[in-house]
């Protein structure tokens, strides 16, 4: 199959029939095989009824519903494990992303060889309450992630199969896609101009809370991917930093005494400086820093249960 095209959903019924209908012209006029995989994200609406009734007219139509709304990662993590096709892209239900950039996302990544293709929406058709936070947090994340691009949040991406078979999508991090991919060993990430379109149906899912949100995944991404396999390089170099310079403080305090006293000066006891208690501080914090990296070594950070989800119906 040539491309799987990963669409979560939250109360989208609306924009529904004219979204598989446009991708499947795309497809035909291109002769790509296809499959379209409909993530229904807890909708209250009648989202899964129109998906249900759709799949009776598209016969490339694979859906899961989820019993309740759990996010946007969530969706894309579940649809990239159902995925089958040599190029997984994804793309919003709300008619924002335009199906024929499909064509050269498919080429980007069939033709060039890249791993990862981000699309950029270069003119955008949001309000400024959107428009600038979100220039805020991709200069932030190209920063910290060195992956230079200028839009990680679209959700019109291309993907090569492996990369989404590889890479595990939780929280709030769909945001970080590309980021997740370098981190996973694939160094191919290209982006790729693409038309942004006016919301058509219904409103925005997504209030500020979620650059906050975005902001602590990214903190997250980036200490996983640095110190996921090696967390006592981390915790481990603190705790001894820690302790070290606590041993320090706590020699000279008992140095200064000594030498106080062998040239007949006043002196005081260990225990009434304030430079003492701040050694003791530093050496239980240093000692307790150099355990937890441990800990974090023999625990991992992946827990088992991380990717489960409650599937109530599904269509394939």
């Amino acid at each position: 199959m040539d491309i799987s095209v990963v669409i979560p959903l939250y109360n989208e019924d609306e924009s529904l029939p004219e979204l598989i209908a446009w991708i499947d012209d795309v497809m035909q006029k291109h002769n790509f095989s296809y499959e379209a995989i409909f993530v229904d994200d807890g909708s209250t609406d009648r989202s899964w009824q129109i998906i249900t009734e759709l799949k009776e007219k598209f016969a490339s139509i694979r859906a899961i519903k989820f019993r309740r709304n759990y996010g946007k990662s969530a969706a894309l993590n579940v649809g990239f494990a159902a995925a089958q096709g040599d190029v997984v892209i994804t793309m919003d239900a709300d008619l924002q992303d335009s199906p024929d950039e499909i064509p050269v996302l498919y080429s980007r990544i069939k033709d060039e060889g890249y791993d990862v293709v981000s699309g950029w929406k270069k003119k955008r058709y949001d309000p400024i309450t959107k428009t600038i936070p979100t220039k805020l947090f991709n200069a932030a994340t190209r920063k910290m992630s060195g992956i230079k691009l200028n839009d990680f949040n679209c959700g019109l991406k291309a993907y090569r199969h492996d990369v989404v078979k590889t890479i595990e999508v939780y929280g709030e991090m769909h945001r970080y896609m590309p980021v997740l991919a370098k981190w996973a060993g694939f160094k191919k990430i290209g982006e790729q101009v693409v038309a942004h379109r006016a919301r058509k149906y219904g409103v925005t899912k997504f209030g500020l809370s979620r650059f906050i949100n975005g902001f602590l995944d990214l903190m997250s991404i980036f200490f996983v991917g640095k110190f996921g396999k090696r967390p006592m390089h981390f915790f481990g170099s603190l705790g001894v930093l820690s302790f070290f310079v606590g041993i320090i403080m706590a020699i000279y305090i008992m140095v200064e005494k000594q030498v106080l006293i062998w040239n007949n000066l006043p002196y005081r006891n260990s225990t009434d400086q304030p430079l003492f208690y701040l050694a003791l501080v530093a050496i239980i914090v240093g000692s307790q820093m150099f355990l937890a990296g441990f800990v974090a070594e023999l625990v991992g950070r992946n827990a088992p249960e991380r990717n489960q989800y409650l599937i109530e119906k599904e269509i394939n």
